[in-house]
């Protein structure tokens, strides 16, 4: 507590301001692209984080914390709508379960671990995938008329439970993907896919509070003020509310176009975002 109160409080007044207006861009992206929202919120909260002068050490990993958080009650309010509804195959989430809290740990000591770039890479990497399924994918895109067997499976379950802890995002874009390349409709694919946002953002948001302990106990001057490890938890408090209430324009925007401009839309947005990392990386 004392390192905190240490900390000038104009930084934190900085943030939330820049949070609010991130917030809120967020919440408009997230519910024209359909997205769960971090595949929006962290390339978002790293530019804000950037502008508040944190540090480049912690800055990618404190948005990706910070975007895990703020997954949490979104995910479990989707997940619970689907099941209502009798949508979600509790089968292929009971499949991943386990594999997908194996990758969450992975992913959460490479954290701990890892240099700034790792995150950069990754996000870069499975952004530019999804941009190009987007962009040019078929009908015809399939690996199969049917989810493959229990070790496969298992296999999928933990590189997207390693991938999604390590993008700050629910694994729900990579989850569905996988399953419409196997031949699954795409409503019961986006329902279970939920569900796979449970299993990740609650473990990956502990993962991170324990990746970032030691910065934030041997210098907590390196992290924003009120960080709890790497999630920010001003940003968690201001994220969240804004993008529940702003997520309905980009949906009202979303339904006025055509379903192919969505695609190449947010395909698009994700190339952007996998330059702009790379051009962090290189130093611009």
């Amino acid at each position: 507590m004392e390192a905190l109160a240490a900390i000038p409080m104009d930084q934190a007044i900085y943030l939330a301001v820049a949070l609010i207006v991130a917030g809120a861009i967020t919440g408009v992206l997230s519910g024209l692209f359909g997205v769960g929202g971090g595949a929006v919120m962290v390339p978002v909260l790293f530019e804000v984080f950037g502008i508040a002068g944190v540090d480049d050490a912690v800055r990618m990993p404190l948005a990706v914390g910070t975007s895990l958080a703020v997954i949490i009650p979104t995910s479990i309010r989707s997940f619970r709508g689907h099941h209502a509804r009798g949508a979600v195959d509790m089968a292929i989430l009971r499949a991943w379960a386990v594999p997908i809290l194996v990758g969450v740990i992975i992913g959460a000591i490479i954290a701990r671990y890892a240099d700034p770039w790792v995150f950069m890479i990754v996000f870069a990497v499975v952004s530019s995938l999804n941009a190009i399924k987007l962009l040019f994918s078929k009908e015809s895109w399939k690996l199969g008329d049917d989810l493959p067997g229990p070790w496969p499976m298992r296999f999928i379950g933990s590189i997207i439970g390693l991938l999604s802890s390590l993008m700050g995002i629910g694994g729900g874009v990579m989850a569905n993907m996988v399953q419409t390349l196997y031949g699954r409709a795409i409503l019961p694919s986006i329902a279970t896919s939920s569900g796979v946002g449970v299993l990740i953002s609650i473990p990956a948001s502990l993962g991170y509070i324990y990746a970032g302990w030691p910065q934030m106990t041997a210098d907590p001057s390196l992290l924003p003020p009120f960080s709890l490890g790497y999630i920010s938890l001003i940003g968690l408090v201001l994220l969240l509310p804004l993008t529940v209430l702003t997520a309905p324009l980009g949906v009202r925007i979303a339904h006025a176009l055509p379903k192919r401009t969505l695609e190449v839309a947010f395909g698009l947005f994700l190339l952007v975002v996998a330059i702009r990392f790379i051009a962090a990386l290189l130093g611009f």
